[in-house]
């Protein structure tokens, strides 16, 4: 007998409520830490610096919220979105500890929602993940949203074992920053304190970034994900939107983020929250990724810190700069004409950065 496993769910594979535990598990080791880092070259100082880290109350460095957020999404894969025909949105994503190299980090699911469309061709799937380390404790989580077409998994395996609910944790910072901050322990870096950011600013940031095909494909494999729609030429050429290798969407959200950091999170201390993301269109090998920014909101939290909200725009083959006027940061799937199709990625991002100490410079 041959046997033809099939993974992921289709829509009447999914019921509110059910509960998935990922098979993956995963140690993070410092070739996994260091690897995203050289790929993403991200600036916020306390996921790059073991002395900025531990000034903060930190045992470590911290692993980097893109690296989480990309396992969490990938583990996902296996049962949520393998079938799947696009991932639609990321909501309330939240880091409320921190993770370190050498924590094994597992993920579970609950379904949120099911919604068939009025066609009855496929629908919208809403899932509640939680990636934890190996003592329970919560380090990502976030709900998502995947259109997934109609009927069910034929040669799906049964699933081994009842699925357990991980703790979710409410918390968007970590307990080592909801108390006092402590002084920055060099005093050098990046320009871009809390006072220098005033609600309407917007920043066209200057660098782009080229995807090569091998630097995306060894990634999404290095996150564990297993859609072939990122992989595998083949299936791709029956059954991708592209006819080719799309680029794992966490991968451009990741990117976007890092290249708008030099400008933003020189001074930011963590992420306390994403929302309101999605992908308007797609991304392939051989694109140039570039980001642009604009503050929404600035809300003081102290002697030493405050809160920036931005919305953050990512764009494939052409900077953001000459697409402002025509609603760059309009929330582009709720446009009924002017699509930009440059627009790879938009998501609201909430940091907490420091203010301007003694001696410091403005921007």
């Amino acid at each position: 007998m041959i046997h033809a496993p099939q993974y992921g769910r289709r829509l009447d594979d999914f019921t509110p409520g059910a509960i998935y535990a990922h098979p993956w598990e995963v140690t993070i080791d410092d070739g996994m830490v260091a690897l995203s880092a050289a790929c993403f070259q991200d600036a916020m100082p306390v996921f790059a610096s073991s002395v900025q880290a531990k000034a903060l109350g930190f045992r470590a460095r911290p692993v980097h919220p893109s690296v989480l957020l990309n396992l969490a999404l990938s583990f996902s894969v296996h049962d949520v979105s393998e079938q799947a025909i696009a991932h639609l949105a990321y909501l309330d994503v939240r880091f409320p500890n921190a993770c370190y190299v050498g924590d094994t980090v597992t993920a579970t699911s609950r379904v949120l929602d099911v919604k068939p469309s009025s066609k009855g061709d496929r629908g919208v799937v809403e899932v509640r993940t939680v990636l934890a380390n190996e003592h329970g404790v919560a380090v990502c989580r976030f709900d998502r949203r995947a259109l997934v077409r109609a009927g069910r998994v034929e040669g799906r395996p049964a699933d081994p074992w009842a699925g357990a609910e991980a703790a979710d944790d409410p918390n968007a910072l970590p307990p080592e920053l909801r108390q006092a901050i402590a002084p920055a322990p060099r005093a050098a870096g990046f320009a871009g304190f809390f006072e220098d950011f005033a609600v309407g600013d917007t920043f066209s940031h200057a660098v782009g970034k080229t995807i090569s095909d091998a630097e995306h494909m060894m990634l999404t494999q290095l996150f564990r994900n297993t859609h072939p729609i990122h992989f595998d030429e083949i299936y791709c050429r029956e059954s991708s939107f592209a006819k080719t290798r799309v680029v794992y969407g966490g991968l451009v959200l990741s990117w976007v983020l890092a290249l708008a950091s030099r400008d933003l999170c020189g001074n930011a201390l963590w992420d306390a929250g994403l929302d309101a993301g999605a992908h308007p269109n797609g991304t392939l090998g051989g694109d140039t990724l570039y980001a642009s920014s604009r503050v929404l909101a600035v809300e003081s939290l102290g002697a030493h810190t405050g809160a920036i909200t931005l919305r953050v725009v990512g764009t494939k083959n052409q900077p953001g700069a000459p697409l402002v006027e025509r609603g760059l940061f309009d929330p582009e799937l709720e446009k009924k004409d002017d699509k930009l199709s440059a627009k790879v990625v938009e998501i609201t991002r909430k940091l907490i950065v420091r203010k301007r100490p003694p001696g410091a410079r403005p921007r």
